[in-house]
Parts: C-alpha cells; sequence; structure tokens
C-alpha cells in the first residue's frame, strides 16, 4: 500500500503456531534505492519479493535493512534478505538489541524454547510447524549502530527514536518530509485505532509507556503499526490520549 511518495506498507502473511495475521514492513525507496524495514518470520524472502515487486520496487534496488528489534517476525529471514541481495547491504539498529541479532545473547523472547513450551499440548503437525520457525540460529551482522536522535540519510531525512520495552533496543522511525511514524512494536493498531503497546508481547511495560511519550514530541500524521498496519486519521490526538 503506497502511503505517500517513496513510502510503502507492504503486507505479508504471518503463520504463527496456527494463527495467520499479517505483518507490515515499510519499504523506503526512490527510483534507484530502496531501505525495508523489518523482515518478518524465517521463510519469508519470497513474500518480501513479491511485495516489493507489486508496489514497483526491484529487490535488487535494496541498499539497506532497517531491524527495529531483535523479535523472530522481524529479523528472521535477515539471512535471506542479505544472501538473495548479492551485494553488501548495511544492517541498521540499535546496540541494545545488537548482541541479540547478531547471535551473541540469546533472544529474551520468541526462541526455540519459548516456542517447544508454548505448542507442548498441540497436536504433533501445530507442533512441527512451529518448532520449522526455528531450523537454526537468525543472526546478522549489524554494520550500522543507531542512537536516539540520529538522523538517517535516506530520503529527506529519517530520525531514529529510541522506544525501550518491548525490548531493551526497540527503536521507532519518524520520516521527516512526510510526518509518518514507523512504530515498530511501540504500538499495535486495530481497524485504524492505535492501541499501545501490547502487553502479553512487552516484558518491560513501564518502560515501553514512557517510551510511548516520546511520539507526543512529534507531529505525526500517519503511523505504520508492524502489527495493525496503517493508522491516519488524528494521530496525535490518539497519541496523546494514550500518553495520560
Amino acid at each position: 500500500m503506497k502511503i505517500d511518495n517513496g513510502i510503502e506498507v507492504l503486507e505479508i502473511e504471518m503463520n504463527m503456531m496456527g494463527n495467520r495475521s499479517a505483518i507490515h514492513p515499510t519499504l523506503l525507496h526512490d527510483d534507484h534505492h530502496a531501505v525495508l524495514v523489518d523482515v518478518g518470520l524465517p521463510g519469508s524472502l519470497e513474500d518480501i519479493k513479491a511485495a516489493m515487486g507489486k508496489a514497483g520496487v526491484t529487490f535488487d534496488h535494496l541498499d539497506a535493512v532497517i531491524l527495529t528489534h531483535q523479535d523472530i517476525d522481524h529479523i528472521g529471514s535477515i539471512q535471506e534478505v542479505l544472501k538473495a541481495a548479492g551485494k553488501p547491504i548495511d544492517v541498521y539498529a540499535h546496540a541494545e538489541d545488537k548482541p541479540y541479532i547478531e547471535g551473541d545473547l540469546v533472544p529474551i523472547k520468541m526462541t526455540r524454547e519459548w516456542i517447544t513450551k508454548m505448542v507442548s499440548g498441540f497436536p504433533e503437525d501445530m507442533r512441527k510447524q512451529a518448532e520449522a520457525l526455528f531450523p537454526k540460529p537468525t543472526a546478522a551482522k549489524v554494520t550500522k549502530i543507531v542512537s536516539d536522535g540520529d538522523i538517517l540519510p535516506f530520503f529527506g531525512g529519517v530520525q531514529v527514536i529510541f522506544t525501550p520495552g518491548h525490548t531493551p533496543g526497540h527503536i521507532s522511525l519518524y520520516h521527516q518530509s512526510t510526518k509518518t511514524l514507523i512504530a515498530g512494536d511501540a504500538t499495535v493498531s486495530l481497524n485504524g485505532e492505535l492501541l499501545g503497546p501490547k502487553p502479553s508481547a512487552t516484558p518491560d511495560m513501564p518502560t515501553a509507556l514512557e517510551s510511548f511519550k516520546k511520539f507526543t514530541g512529534f507531529d505525526i500524521g500517519k503511523v505504520i503499526c508492524y502489527h495493525g498496519g496503517l493508522v491516519d486519521e488524528q494521530v496525535n490526538e490518539q497519541i496523546r490520549k494514550l500518553s495520560k
């Protein structure tokens, strides 16, 4: 879905433990270059290519990937994406989540052990499907460390907003020229309504809620939620109401 010049909300089906839903990586691009924000579960490469193609962007335009955080549904296909690119691709992430993304530390959520425990009472076919999400450790070298307030030189400037809570190194992104917030999992949405951080997926809710309040300092016209998609009605008002 094109939401502004050079910004596309991709929609990819996610099947986790039998639960089907859509996830929404963001694609920033011009006629020659593209930056992808988050890459889905393991095995999502072909879906990413198809979604980029639907947006009129060829995969070989991809120059960089920004990972908002360490969770498997955001970094799962990073190895596949980097290998398929056939050229050096920079990977951006915050220092706090870097060791988890690079495989030096076990992710704080959604590990093989976590999945195995969650599906212990499920039918065998569903257990195998869930455990197949972790055929081998997902890891990739983070080549560019980002910090709160950094302005990334992409398509008019993308500001990094450090929004820990969902994970220690979670970041959100503000595309300055279009007033678009790429929220990652700092908030979810449903039917165009912001709901704030999701408690069941957020180990440190107090910190996540404080992080969410940072959005009140920006003039935001649109929000892209990884889980929930685009929110573009009375965004600043919704943020202020949830921040009280």
